[in-house]
């Protein structure tokens, strides 16, 4: 009896080799006869689930996204069954940083997905990432958290702390990729900002107060 095909798992396994020829050579420098031969597999094969290098490269994107947010599950399910907000806060930013070979590769190839989608007619075509504003606002949730409980100092704007947070992360990133700076120096840096955004007790401070 022949073997029954799992279509999803193909489709991740074409993923997965997707994601290690672009982490080696630069997404811009992949095509899908790499591709299937990175994943062991026909070419045919490869087209036959992603007619388009652009199929190819949107389902890549998802599975990365996909791989990020299990990144950060594992992290915050370390942190305890109540993490509280600065410990998400951490595990949102600290998970983009490139620090070991499976976030160099997410923050590398997610890095040239930006860049493709503005230069690619075909990407350009279509949104880079289907919710945009998700860990903007997803931060600046957690921020607002805090601030009610005390836990951030009252005269915050969430929003815009959130958006500079997430700028910092992402310019840490590519620092830490180019050789710059090293993960822990970059790693202190996001902290120092985290300890001038979130107070250090339930008790506001005179600046608080006033």
């Amino acid at each position: 009896m022949p073997k029954r095909v799992d279509h999803e798992e193909r489709r991740t396994q074409i993923a997965e080799a997707l994601i290690r020829v672009a982490g080696r050579r630069g997404l811009h420098a992949v095509g899908m006869r790499d591709v299937a031969a990175e994943a062991g597999v026909s070419l045919r094969l490869v087209q036959y689930y992603f007619e388009t290098k652009e199929k190819l490269l949107f389902y890549g994107l998802e599975h990365l996204t996909g791989r990020f947010t299990a990144r950060v599950g594992a992290r915050l399910a370390a942190a305890g069954p109540d993490p509280g907000p600065r410990a998400t806060i951490e595990a949102l930013l600290l998970a983009s940083l490139p620090t070991d070979e499976e976030s160099r590769t997410f923050h590398l190839v997610y890095s040239s997905y930006s860049i493709l989608s503005v230069t690619d007619e075909a990407l350009a075509a279509q949104p880079f990432i289907d919710n945009p504003d998700a860990a903007e606002n997803a931060l600046t949730g957690l921020l607002e958290q805090a601030r009610a409980a005390g836990l951030a100092h009252t005269g915050i704007d969430a929003r815009t702390e959130a958006i500079s947070l997430l700028a910092m992360a992402a310019a840490m990133g590519t620092s830490i990729l180019v050789g710059q700076r090293s993960p822990e120096s970059a790693i202190a840096v996001l902290h120092h900002h985290l300890d001038r955004i979130l107070a250090t007790s339930a008790t506001p401070t005179a600046g608080d107060r006033s």
